[in-house]
């Protein structure tokens, strides 16, 4: 039987990991399940699967959480200074970590000590945290997999494979609502229409990364941190129908595509089952959607934010928290309707050439409280626009 956290067991990528293991119950023994405020669903989770022990950070969900759950054998804890009593010195099987936004990095560095594989579907924790990540990982010699569904492809094609026999990687981007529009148009674009994905069903703030493509720069930063890269050795291509999900050349001539449907299920269950020991129902292999790949390279006039890339430092640093900060507060403020659409790009673009930010290109993220810290500050600013 194999021992599970799930970190965001609510959310998508939680309840995903929910529907698998429902499937085979008795392969699988859930440790913990931790939610924020969501504590209906998380109850429903416990109870399904006689969980013994539960997170929820939110303090007036907690306090409904005890009330709700006083005479039941299940422990109840508000924040994750718990992990050393649930596990003491012994590690489970598997963790997903797919709490979203700063506040999954410290559960996330956390956990590694007492888990045997950790399943990593928040960006915020790979992207500002990963030298903390990664000594973590060596220190306590833990697995990394990543979720989301164009590293997951990267990480299946390149498996066992040195980094420097790598020639260049290309992760697809479906191009968004925003594909075809005009360009002329995009100043009147508002949240309704910039939430409307053709292919998936994502929350808001992801909706409108990938209307921006800035979804895909974060991506591009993940895997030249994953995987050991340079920024030169990654390429973003357009693909609408969001099928092929990445291609690797490699050094010796050869060139090897993933594909798979538009399901996040699908790099989810792959994270469970890694020696496919399991069986998954998807779709038939779509050949209308090979023949007709209909790939190409990103126009940067329709997704400025592209050359944010071209800015990034080889080194790991703090300047990678100023991008996420300052495009979350931006995203924000364009769903409260404060900003324009295009004023996403305008800001992102104007706030990484300023001195103020451009010194933290030098420093290397020592703790979570550096990278906090630096993120609330860059919050501050750009909310109140003083940029």
């Amino acid at each position: 039987m194999q021992t599970i956290a799930i970190f965001g067991s609510t959310g998508s990528i939680g309840t995903s990991l929910i529907k698998i293991i429902k499937k085979n119950k008795k392969k699988f023994k859930i440790e913990l399940l931790t939610a924020n405020i969501n504590y209906k669903s998380l109850i429903k989770q416990a109870k399904i699967f006689d969980v013994k022990n539960i997170i929820i950070t939110d303090k007036k969900s907690f306090l409904i959480t005890q009330k709700i759950l006083k005479d039941q054998n299940i422990n109840i804890y508000n924040n994750f200074k718990c992990l050393k009593t649930i596990f003491k010195n012994n590690k489970i099987d598997y963790t997903m970590s797919a709490i979203s936004g700063f506040q999954g990095l410290k559960p996330t560095l956390d956990i590694i000590k007492f888990t045997k594989v950790i399943a990593i579907a928040n960006k915020e924790s790979i992207i500002c945290g990963w030298s903390l990540i990664k000594k973590n990982l060596k220190k306590f010699n833990t697995k990394f997999i990543p979720v989301d569904s164009e590293h997951f492809s990267i990480w299946s094609l390149i498996l066992n494979t040195n980094s420097k026999n790598l020639e260049k990687i290309y992760l697809t981007a479906s191009g968004g609502p925003f594909l075809n529009y005009s360009l002329n148009r995009f100043k009147n674009i508002d949240p309704k229409k910039a939430l409307k994905h053709p292919n998936w069903s994502m929350g808001k703030k992801i909706s409108i990364d990938s209307a921006t493509m800035m979804n895909k720069v974060f991506e591009v930063i993940e895997a030249k941190k994953i995987f050991d890269l340079k920024y030169n050795q990654l390429e973003i291509l357009i693909h609408p129908k969001s099928y092929l999900h990445a291609i690797v050349k490699f050094n010796n001539g050869l060139t090897k595509m993933l594909v798979h449907d538009t399901d996040m299920i699908i790099p989810i269950f792959n994270s469970i089952y890694p020696n496919h020991e399991n069986k998954i129902m998807s779709n038939k292999l779509d050949l209308n959607i090979l023949n007709n790949l209909k790939l190409g390279y990103v126009e940067k006039a329709r997704y400025p934010v592209i050359k944010i890339i071209d800015k990034m430092p080889e080194r790991e640093s703090l300047f990678e928290t100023i991008i996420v900060s300052t495009n979350d507060a931006l995203v924000n403020l364009f769903l409260e309707g404060k900003i324009k659409f295009t004023d996403i790009s305008k800001i992102l673009l104007k706030t990484i050439k300023m001195k103020k930010f451009n010194k933290y290109k030098k420093i290397i993220p020592k703790n979570i409280k550096e990278i906090t810290q630096l993120s609330d500050y860059v919050s501050i600013k750009i909310n109140s626009l003083s940029v």
